[in-house]
């Protein structure tokens, strides 16, 4: 996902969620990830995958104990890494680290807003500090500044977006499975099952609480893996930089100049899609259309989820088309396909309606690539 935890100093030491000089094992604890554990153990992120036998895309799970693997040159870079730290921290008293008056009285007047404690994105206000913005938020400052790619002395701007890796927690409802569970929450049920201990196969159990893990970029490499190269160095890309690039790269229809999938109906799209790295993200489109109106496949594919979401789809279809390609229709009045059903391009799959978070008749289309919802208008042949 909390209670909040108010002004404490912005600039206390970074939290020893490892000990890198020293550690051969490591516990991961809550919002971690293998990025941010290689990085304060100053090894690369691909030797302890190797050295644990991780696979893509590295999920971690709560309480899971993970092997450092460690040569002579590793202990050195550490032992300097901690060094250097330790000389910032000594001097990070500077008036420009402390908060503002505004930042305090920002500050103050939010602290009983519940949003601070569930927000992913936070976007930086006059005068606030990293440490005042972990301190509000409940997540340990290193793990929003590894998620950002930010480095010494961790500063931040107004207006800059930062991603906030918050583990997010689930109760099971009677009804739910995997696949509604983790399209709900934008999160492949492959790394939602790592992060909770349990087989991708097994069958959810209503009442159990299970841990949603915040996945940014799990293939960004490491610190200790962009030293190793160096264009790396040179670029000195930021963590979202990255990932908007990843994102960008996965848009590209792959060749195909009309778009990789038509139309699912014509209408007019009331509301766009947006990135989870914005405040208000929306993970497809909203497209208005008279209630009834057919609404049918984008590509050919088999239909691996028909049925209700009622908490936000409503009425759902969602379509495999291969290659980690998937597409939903939700808010439909009526569903025309059934589970494990191979649909042709064009066929219908359900009628345009009300259900869910709708707001009138229209439908909300989604387009997401390996669990990760993408752009749609960018997937789309031309506007009918």
């Amino acid at each position: 996902m909390r209670r909040l935890a108010f002004l404490l100093a912005a600039l206390a030491p970074l939290p020893a969620l490892a000990s890198p000089a020293t550690e051969s094992e490591h516990v991961v604890g809550e919002g971690e990830t293998l990025n941010g554990i290689a990085n304060r153990a100053g090894v690369k992120a691909t030797a302890v995958a190797q050295a644990n036998g991780l696979k893509a895309p590295y999920a971690l799970r709560l309480g899971q104990t993970l092997k450092i693997p460690r040569d002579a040159s590793s202990k050195a870079a550490v032992q300097a890494k901690t060094a250097a730290a330790a000389s910032f921290a000594a001097k990070a008293t500077t008036k420009a680290d402390r908060p503002s008056p505004a930042a305090t009285s920002s500050a103050l007047k939010t602290a009983d807003n519940p949003a601070l404690l569930k927000e992913s994105v936070h976007i930086v206000g006059p005068g606030e500090t990293l440490g005042g913005i972990a301190n509000r938020a409940r997540v340990p400052r290193v793990l929003i500044a590894e998620a950002n790619g930010l480095t010494q002395p961790y500063s931040v701007r107004e207006g800059q977006k930062l991603l906030i890796p918050r583990t997010r927690h689930y109760v099971v409802r009677p009804g739910d499975t995997g696949f509604a569970i983790a399209y709900k929450h934008a999160v492949p049920w492959s790394q939602i099952a790592v992060a909770n201990g349990i087989s991708p196969d097994a069958a959810v159990t209503p009442g159990k609480e299970l841990l949603i893990p915040t996945v940014f970029d799990p293939q960004l490499p490491s610190q200790a893996d962009r030293i190793s190269s160096s264009t790396a160095v040179k670029t000195a890309a930021t963590a979202s930089a990255v990932a908007d690039a990843a994102v960008a790269a996965a848009r590209a229809p792959a060749g195909n100049a009309v778009g990789r999938f038509a139309w699912p109906l014509d209408g007019t799209v009331r509301r766009g899609w947006k990135s989870t790295s914005s405040a208000d993200h929306h993970d497809g489109i909203d497209i208005t259309a008279p209630a009834g109106a057919a609404v049918r496949a984008a590509a050919a594919g088999t239909v691996i989820f028909a049925g209700t979401e009622a908490e936000q789809f409503g009425n759902l279809v969602v379509l495999d088309h291969g290659d980690g390609w998937n597409t939903a229709y939700g808010f439909l009045s009526k569903i025309n396909v059934k589970k494990g059903a191979k649909v042709k391009s064009g066929e219908r799959v359900g009628l345009v309606g009300n259900t869910g978070r709708a707001k009138g008749n229209e439908l909300h289309f989604e387009v997401r690539q390996n669990g990760s919802p993408v752009d749609p208008q960018q997937e789309l042949a031309k506007a009918p």
